[in-house]
């Protein structure tokens, strides 16, 4: 297990339990966005509960963030180290046609957009879709 994974846990104020690294764990080392189905896949002998509380305290924590890709179900991937209370994933996601894997862009921000007055945004999403490097080699 990266070492650095109970320390980024303990850091956010969340007790390192055994799920809880070996689910962060797996966000690390895939590096995908994963849905709660994906990490029923995973651990078999897991409670589905225990896995969607996890993510919800890794959420509610700032460690990850939700994608709405418009698979149908609801993804999570890492938020970036610097991500602080106002928990703004501000990067374009990619979904693949083939792998069907959903990837954060971090390094392409979603451009800001003004609105009419008396419109107030809640959340923006930019979902690109089309095939991954994997996939296109």
């Amino acid at each position: 297990m990266l070492p650095s994974i109970e320390l980024q846990l303990i850091n956010k104020k969340v007790k390192p339990t055994a799920m809880r690294l070996l689910v962060l764990e797996i966000l690390y080392k895939d590096r995908n966005a994963v849905s709660l189905s994906d990490l029923v896949s995973k651990f078999e002998r897991a409670e589905k509960s225990t896995l969607f509380r996890t993510l919800k305290t890794f959420e509610e924590k700032k460690i990850i963030h939700r994608i709405d890709d418009g698979t149908g179900s609801v993804k999570y991937a890492l938020c970036a180290d610097d991500c602080d209370d106002m928990h703004e994933d501000e990067h374009i996601h990619f979904v693949c046609t083939v792998c069907k894997n959903t990837i954060c862009l971090n390094n392409i921000k979603i451009p800001s957009i003004n609105l009419p007055n008396n419109f107030k945004l809640n959340d923006l999403q930019i979902i690109a879709k089309g095939i991954c490097d994997k996939c296109n080699s």
